[in-house]
């Protein structure tokens, strides 16, 4: 009776046993198939990471990815800002790092700048009304472009952006005029005794 070539699975073939054509002489293909896994498994975790990313930040909102990616666009947002009154909320500037575009409020989340409602003293009032007089003068200066960072809303449920107009951040205009700190993550008093 003759001998079979069934090999079951799982069995490897003993070497010199290799009837295939051609297969004498040739390298092992193992380093391919290993570097192939390698490659398949690192293309892997960059699609999970990125749908992670995506999950987390709102697929809809690729204005952070284009940011981290460098990728320079046109402003592509304006309006007609105004100060805000009691009555409608559309387009308007609410104090130096807060404002209403398109019915959402909006907070600078670069910068703090002093408070109005209420402030602590004269010298943060004199400084808040500045600065949001100066953010709407550079609202309605042109277009501006709105980026969302690690985190979509503060606690307050406004929506955290950083403004910027041609790569250029506004909220980094109001504080190299002094109007504004850098945010740091914690509110820091504006009175002189603070």
């Amino acid at each position: 009776m003759a001998k079979s070539k069934v090999v079951p699975i799982g069995r490897t073939r003993k070497s010199g046993n290799d009837d295939r054509p051609g297969a004498a002489g040739k390298p092992s293909r193992s380093g391919q198939s290993s570097r192939r896994r390698r490659l398949a498994g690192l293309f892997a975790a960059v699609i999970i990471a990125v749908g992670g990313w995506l999950a987390y930040t709102g697929a809809g909102n690729l204005s952070g990815f284009l940011a981290l990616a460098g990728t320079p666009r046109p402003d592509p947002l304006s309006a007609a800002f105004s100060i805000c009154s009691e009555s409608r909320r559309v387009n308007c500037v609410v104090d130096g790092d807060t404002f209403w575009f398109e019915g959402r409020k909006i907070r600078i989340a670069d910068i703090d700048t002093p408070e109005l409602s209420p402030p602590r003293c004269e010298a943060e009032r004199i400084k808040g009304e500045a600065a949001k007089f100066r953010l709407l003068a550079l609202l309605n200066a042109g277009k501006f472009s709105l980026l969302a960072g690690f985190r979509d809303e503060d606690k307050y449920g406004r929506k955290l952006r950083t403004v910027t107009r041609a790569g250029k951040s506004l909220g980094g205009v109001l504080v190299q005029e002094g109007l504004a700190r850098s945010w740091d993550g914690a509110r820091h008093g504006w009175c002189q005794s603070q």
